[in-house]
């Protein structure tokens, strides 16, 4: 397979991370796609969890061209009828992405059948990273379906946007830095020895710091539980979709 320049490949860059708006996925329901408004929303989700994608093409693909084909699902997804399987895939934009993308890919695979029948190269294998990002490490001893690594990188993609918006926010109080030293809590980095080294850091006792840490975590979590309603039909079922998004990053 021939490889394409780097800077002449078409991408979907993922989005600023920025906390949707609570209604974006019944947005996008509510108008089955007809308005402007409602096609922009879900161009901005679909943009968003972009990576999920790729980790899936990665694992049941196993080729190289992971990132074409996620390029060439998204202008068929944006462009011909992005809902209709809405109705089978139960309110969740998480599912329903990822059943738009087995029947997308159904269609491929028939579609280039027809072309090979009777020949055609092996495809080859990717282990590391792509030409854009370090990706999923394949070779990590761990292997994980097609859908759990899916599930994995939506997860991972979540949680990240909700950090770069919890970094925004702290920048616009002229706090970023205490966040670079802070997030190491939010985070699971942070040894049970660094809280005296980041207390005298922040010049904080520390008390004002175990409050500080607990602020931030209490604002992150909120910041997640936005992200995750964004992508959810039923507003009841945050809690049940973030404790199986958690356990996919456990996996």
């Amino acid at each position: 397979m021939t490889d394409t320049p780097d800077s002449a490949k078409p991408r979907f860059a993922p989005a600023p991370p920025s906390p949707f708006c609570t209604t974006r996925w019944t947005e996008v329901l509510a108008a089955r796609g007809r308005s402007p408004e409602a096609r922009e929303a879900l161009r901005e989700l679909g943009t968003a969890y972009y990576e999920p994608i790729v980790a899936f093409l990665l694992r049941s693909e196993r080729e190289t061209d992971a990132r074409d084909i996620a390029h060439e699902f998204f202008e068929k997804f944006l462009n011909g009828d992005p809902l209709a399987r809405v109705e089978r895939e139960g309110g969740r934009f998480r599912s329903y992405l990822l059943g738009t993308l087995k029947h997308f890919l159904s269609h491929r695979r028939a579609h280039d059948s027809r072309l090979k029948r009777g020949g055609g190269a092996e495809p080859v294998p990717l282990t590391g990273a792509t030409d854009t990002s370090p990706g999923l490490s394949l070779a990590d001893g761990v292997t994980l379906t097609p859908d759990a690594a899916f599930d994995r990188e939506w997860a991972m993609t979540l949680l990240a946007r909700a950090l770069g918006s919890l970094r925004a926010e702290c920048e616009a109080e002229g706090k970023g830095a205490q966040f670079d030293l802070l997030k190491p809590w939010l985070t699971g980095e942070a040894a049970h020895g660094d809280q005296g080294e980041t207390a005298r850091a922040l010049g904080l006792e520390p008390g004002a710091l175990k409050s500080a840490v607990y602020r931030l975590k209490r604002r992150f979590r909120q910041l997640v539980k936005s992200e995750v309603a964004a992508t959810l039909n039923d507003p009841t079922a945050v809690d049940e979709e973030m404790r199986a998004l958690l356990s996919a990053v456990a996996s």
